[in-house]
């Protein structure tokens, strides 16, 4: 296997910088006004423009907000590209007009007398603007529910469907504009209560020359200013950055309801050519009528200057790969040339200052320490600029292949966005540090309640649990944009948020799958009692070899042991539990400290499903939607054969050594990270 080295990484790291300069450059030359019509979300097209945080997804072709199943959730919904609100060189701002159609419905058909709450909002904030922390409840999920005063430092302008009479809310159900506070003004009665489940049109426009926002918005028809409307004059420029981010933010409290976008169209006038006309008297609206002969030097200048752009970009890339020296298909990490994260998604993630991230963990001081493992350490931080608590994984720089762990994880995880994955908050490589942010899980990693001194976990969330995970894989392995092998899943692996939903975290040995290959021959990377035996025998992996992954944890959730403990003669979980399948005595089995409170189906099917998935033979396991439908009691139990397990998987001795850094990883979360976690 072969490593950068600290010879050539320098140079490489310079690539990187070097690339990302000419991005973002190409990226404010090419600066066209923001069009886009999305009538199904569901489109391919549309489905790459869009991006979700929290509780977002799509639904048959529309957008759900919330998840009606738990309390006091946020969900997101915004375009992926920034949009540029006005230019700094000439004091030019944009006119916008965005339509979009929505309904408001409670949680559930059959509820007559439900109260429901909070409402969503169309909102416009600097790019990154991230969800603050106490963002449920009557915050839409924008501003931090501690703090109800005007903020200048949020920087989020919201037009507010206000379902809820919080405590600083008018007397009504209402429609409001929100200035960087949640207290609307101007705002009127929104009569949803007569209209649930009723499509709703929504218009919002911004006029520059007379610096103005409205909003309209009907039950019966196209939204115009002749049906309820609001106004206020307001200069952006004051209240938003250069690029903002737009979207769709919503929340539940100790109420729900659902929130559901079907349309959105959106436009906007600022063009790359605004930024020229610096001697104009008006810098609030561009001029256009300078002659044939300036919009003509306009056209060749900013061609011209793209073309360089583009030409130095494709020369960097060749010096890049002429000097690699990486054997990429014998483990799959890429190096630093392979930027292509950089390149394709230029407004995600966020990327950090060193001096950022160091005063966030106070200096990355022992006491905020989360974790350590093979590739580096996890620590506890606050953003004081977003006030939010993050994980912040800082790679060890001293080891030669810091560099490609690095990289390989902030290539796969920028590209996925997921309820039930940790969502990656951004990036910072200064001072020779490699640094990740993420969010933080406060109820820490499966395994230190399975294992460890936490409180043990309920059997309807270890459940829920196995149910999150099996739902990640799927996302990984059928409906990501391409195919991703996670090849370290296990309970540590595995974090808890505040109400103990699911969320798989530690990509750095995750792998781009080649959709022309079934199998792709790695190093063998992972965790010694979760791998595959075909994975460790002959280094390749699999969809196959994460699902076998996910039944050995599906098999701990169940019996509360670890996969493989320490002693002469110890029998491995997957064996032990198979021959209790065997006998017809799998409950007995089950972990002493759920004190027999469990259902027997449930129970039941969570062990046939860990056996199932822990076939040898690894064409007969199921795929992740198999494993769904069985856990949610829709599909059959699988009938095994009783020959399944005959051989025994491979010793420890013989494949993984304790201190080997290749069979580590780190999860986001307080814990102390070991071999076999």
């Amino acid at each position: 296997m072969n490593f950068l080295t600290p010879s050539n990484s320098g140079s490489k790291i310079q690539l990187v910088r070097l690339l990302e300069t000419l991005t973002i450059s190409l990226l404010v030359l090419t600066a066209e006004s923001l069009k886009f019509n999305i009538t199904n979300f569901d489109d391919p097209e549309s489905a790459r423009s869009m991006a979700y945080m929290g509780d977002g997804r799509t639904n048959n072709g529309t957008i759900e907000l919330n998840s009606v199943n738990y309390l006091f959730r946020v969900g997101r919904a915004l375009y992926a590209k920034p949009m540029r609100l006005w230019d700094p060189s000439s004091g030019v701002v944009t006119d916008f007009s965005t339509r979009f159609t929505f309904t408001i419905n409670k949680a559930f058909d059959d509820t007559y007398d439900e109260t429901y709450a909070d409402g969503f909002a169309f909102y416009i904030a600097g790019h990154g603007y991230d969800i603050p922390p106490n963002g449920a409840g009557g915050t839409f999920g924008l501003f931090n529910g501690t703090s109800n005063s005007f903020l200048p430092q949020n920087r989020v302008l919201a037009v507010e469907f206000d379902t809820f009479n919080g405590t600083i809310d008018p007397p009504m159900k209402h429609v409001g504009i929100d200035n960087n506070t949640l207290k609307s003004w101007p705002y009127a009665e929104f009569d949803i209560d007569n209209n649930l489940g009723n499509k709703c049109n929504a218009l919002v426009t911004y006029t520059a020359s007379n610096k103005t926002l409205s909003v309209s918005w009907s039950f019966n028809g196209i939204a115009t200013p002749s049906n309820s409307s609001l106004s206020l004059p307001i200069d952006l420029i004051g209240i938003l950055p250069e690029w903002v981010d737009v979207g769709f933010s919503a929340s539940t409290g100790d109420y729900r309801e659902r929130n559901v976008i079907h349309s959105w169209e959106f436009s906007s006038t600022l063009n790359s050519t605004d930024s020229n006309n610096n001697n104009s008297s008006n810098n609030n609206v561009p001029e256009h009528g300078n002659g044939k002969g300036n919009v003509l030097l306009v056209v060749v200048v900013t061609c011209s200057t793209v073309l360089v752009v583009v030409a130095a970009s494709v020369a960097a890339c060749v010096i890049a790969m002429k000097k690699r020296r990486v054997d990429d298909d014998e483990d799959g990490l890429r190096g630093p040339t392979s930027v292509k994260f950089d390149l394709d998604r230029v407004a995600i993630p966020r990327r950090f200052d060193y001096k950022e991230l160091v005063a966030a963990t106070n200096g990355f001081a022992d006491d905020t320490r989360l974790g350590r493992g093979g590739w580096g350490q996890v620590y506890k931080g606050v953003l004081s600029g977003l006030g939010r608590v993050v994980a912040v994984k800082r790679i060890f720089a001293n080891i030669e292949n810091s560099e490609r762990v690095f990289i390989n994880e902030v290539r796969i995880i920028s590209r996925l966005i997921h309820r039930n994955l940790v969502q990656f908050i951004g990036w910072c490589h200064e001072q020779g540090e490699f640094l990740l942010v993420f969010e933080y899980m406060p109820n820490g990693s499966l395994d230190t309640h399975l294992f460890g001194d936490k409180k043990s976990l309920a059997w309807d969330v270890r459940y829920k649990v196995a149910l999150g995970v099996a739902l990640a894989l799927r996302y990984l392995h059928e409906d990501a944009e391409q195919s991703v092998l996670h090849r370290d899943i296990k309970s540590a692996n595995v974090l808890l948020d505040t109400d103990f939903s699911t969320k798989l975290g530690d990509f750095g040995m995750a792998k781009l799958v080649d959709p022309r290959l079934r199998t792709q021959k790695t190093g063998v990377v992972g965790t010694y009692g979760y791998l595959a035996p075909e994975y460790i025998n002959g280094g390749r992996a699999s969809k196959e070899s994460d699902i076998y992954s996910f039944g050995v944890v599906a098999l701990e959730l169940a019996c509360g042991r670890r996969t493989y403990q320490d002693g002469e003669f110890h029998v491995p979980l997957v064996n032990w539990m198979w021959r209790l399948y065997v006998e017809g005595n799998v409950l007995d089995a089950v972990d002493e400290r759920l004190n027999k409170e469990f259902d027997v189906d449930q129970m039941t099917s969570l062990i046939v499903v860990g056996l199932w998935c822990t076939n040898p033979n690894d064409k007969e396991r199921p795929k992740a939607a198999q494993v769904i439908k069985v856990l949610q009691l829709e599909a059959p139990l699988p009938v095994l054969p009783l020959d399944m397990h005959d051989h025994s998987p491979p010793s420890l001795a013989t494949h993984a050594k304790p201190n080997d850094n290749s069979l580590q990883s780190l999860p986001f979360s307080n814990s102390v990270i070991s071999v076999g976690r």
